[in-house]
């Protein structure tokens, strides 16, 4: 028997199955894309410490210091354990996380500022001229010292919206002098940090129509050592009479730092702008352990790391590395890849959509997100990781180290280049902790690098031997021949780059103050001469300090 007809507009079954199989061929690709459009460009807040080493945040194993706001980050999103800052000290190490490039290459080598070492080459592009390029509201809000004693030099002339902060490198915690842009802001009675988060937080609040970027570069636990007097005294009674007051110290400063995040975070969820913000906390170096001159040794728990800040062993170079992105990056996770400082300008930037501004410079830094996202990443495990620091200008195999992989090749540094001519270089830092902002022509001499003595490169497998107590170049004599070869490649490249940096560096200052009035180094300087510095019988109530300290711009030697 035949089967009735179908009531007319009735669909067959072969039709339906063909329907069903089109309904659902169409539904995968309606999810794949779903599932392939990138995500909502989101907010940037770069939060940066200042000395904060490995070891000073309770979710990388101190159990001392309480840290409560960067633990709750670190859950909802990725901790780094072999994260490294992009050099061993403080401006370097800003200059790679601002540009995204070896900081060579971007002339900032060393930080005295008076020598303009710690300057960014005009022709580099930072952090806040990228997004600035991709319609963000940019601010940096904290210390700067990428370029002081030039107005033209400071952030908000170097693609920020706003600077709220100091370009010096450092500032007195209760008697800061900042500045708004143009404008002076001395103290009024606030913590610097809470001061810095309390403008972070108006910045976000007046760009409430507009994406934001922030770098927020927080000077604690930086000297000097000044911190609540109530937390100083919980962490007084916690570490008890074996603690140093420089410890105690450092740590009241760590917390009153998270604390103040807790109140930027929570701003962030009141405003409904938390799930579309990235947020990435790190530090510019390594922690000082060594003896502060008033309260005592600041020696304390930083992992298994031999090491300090200014050198680049893993105690110098490895600091806490904290990302999250409620809803995009996965929670709860700790990741062992070894990541580095230069990359996070290109992950951030990458989020934004947008080509490079014109001009751009290459990164040498790396785009994170695939790893962010829980993907391999095969470009990340094996690169090289340079690093190399001395004093006044860079050295060959001296205080130099490359990492591949597991592998660690380390040239230990030498007094003579890693030392700092306090008399010459001091009085302006130190003027610059307590007064407010001025301009002055560069000391722009630089005596030719001390010969380094040759000393055997160091191979350390980290793997096995993180804390660098084992030396095994005799029995791995081809990896350090290989190691060698491409950290020389590296080296002979990005000081060719730096020598071109720094010719431009000095032929702008020199240009800047052809025309200009400079002021005068006695007077700007006599509260501040280094007199511990100069030569053994000098009388500092009679002395001439410019023809004791060289290098002021009244000496014609040293004159730009």
């Amino acid at each position: 028997m035949s089967a009735a007809p179908l009531p007319r507009g009735t669909l067959s079954g072969p039709t339906l199955r063909r329907l069903a199989r089109t309904l659902l061929v169409l539904g995968a690709i309606i999810s794949l894309g779903q599932a392939a459009a990138p995500p909502p460009r989101p907010n940037i807040l770069f939060i940066l410490a200042d000395d904060l080493g490995w070891g000073d945040l309770r979710c990388y194993g101190n159990p001392q210091v309480d840290t409560p706001t960067l633990d709750g980050l670190a859950r909802q999103g990725i901790r780094f354990t072999d994260h490294y800052s992009p050099s061993s000290l403080c401006a370097p190490a800003r200059a790679g996380y601002l540009t995204g490039r070896y900081n060579h290459r971007t002339g900032a080598v060393d930080v005295p500022s008076n020598r303009g070492l710690d300057r960014i080459d005009p022709s580099e592009l930072t952090f806040g001229d990228y997004f600035r390029h991709a319609g963000y509201a940019t601010a940096l809000i904290g210390k700067w010292h990428n370029g002081a004693y030039r107005r033209q030099l400071l952030p908000h002339r170097r693609g920020f919206d706003l600077f709220y902060g100091f370009p010096n490198g450092a500032q007195d915690y209760w008697k800061w002098n900042l500045l708004r842009n143009d404008a002076a802001a001395p103290h009024d009675g606030r913590y610097l940090t809470d001061a810095l988060n309390d403008e972070t937080i108006a910045f976000i609040r007046q760009n409430q129509a507009t994406r934001f970027a922030i770098f927020l570069a927080h000077h604690a636990p930086h000297s000097p050592l000044q911190a609540p007097e109530a937390l100083m005294g919980k962490y007084r009674a916690r570490l008890g009479r074996d603690a140093t007051e420089a410890v105690v110290r450092t740590y009241a400063m760590i917390e009153a730092m998270d604390t103040g995040l807790g109140r930027v975070f929570q701003f962030l969820k009141d405003e409904g702008r938390w799930e579309n913000t990235i947020i990435v906390f790190t530090s510019d170096n390594g922690p000082v352990l060594r003896r502060d001159p008033e309260f005592g040794s600041q020696l304390r728990f930083n992992g298994a790391f031999s090491g300090e800040k200014e050198s680049v062993l893993e105690g110098g170079i490895r600091v806490p590395g904290i990302v999250a992105w409620p809803g995009h990056i996965p929670g709860g996770k700790v990741v062992a890849t070894p990541v580095h400082g230069c990359d996070w300008l290109p992950t951030l930037y990458s989020l934004t959509g947008k080509s490079a501004p014109p001009n751009a410079n290459p990164f040498d830094g790396l785009n994170l997100m695939p790893l962010l996202a829980g993907e391999p990443l095969p470009a990340l495990t094996d690169r090289l990781l340079q690093f190399q620091r001395t004093r006044y200008a860079p050295v060959s195999h001296t205080n130099a180290a490359v990492r591949e992989g597991r592998w660690k090749l380390y040239w230990p540094g030498d007094k003579a280049s890693l030392a700092k001519d306090g008399g010459r270089d001091n009085p302006s830092f130190r003027r610059g902790v307590v007064q407010p902002h001025w301009e002055m022509p560069l000391d722009t001499e630089l005596a030719a690098p001390p010969p380094a003595p040759r000393v055997a490169a160091r191979l350390y497998d980290l793997a096995a031997d993180p804390g660098e107590q084992r030396d095994v170049a005799a029995a791995h004599p081809e990896i350090v021949a290989a190691l060698a070869r491409k950290h020389d490649a590296w080296f002979h490249e990005v000081e060719a780059e730096w020598q071109q940096s720094r010719a431009r560096i000095v032929a702008d200052d020199r240009a800047y103050w052809q025309e200009k009035q400079p002021p005068d180094p006695a007077e700007l300087f006599k509260d501040f001469w280094q007199w511990n510095s100069a030569p053994k019988g000098t009388d500092p109530k009679s002395a001439d300090p410019l023809k004791v300290f060289p290098g002021y711009w009244s000496n014609p030697k040293t004159q730009p």
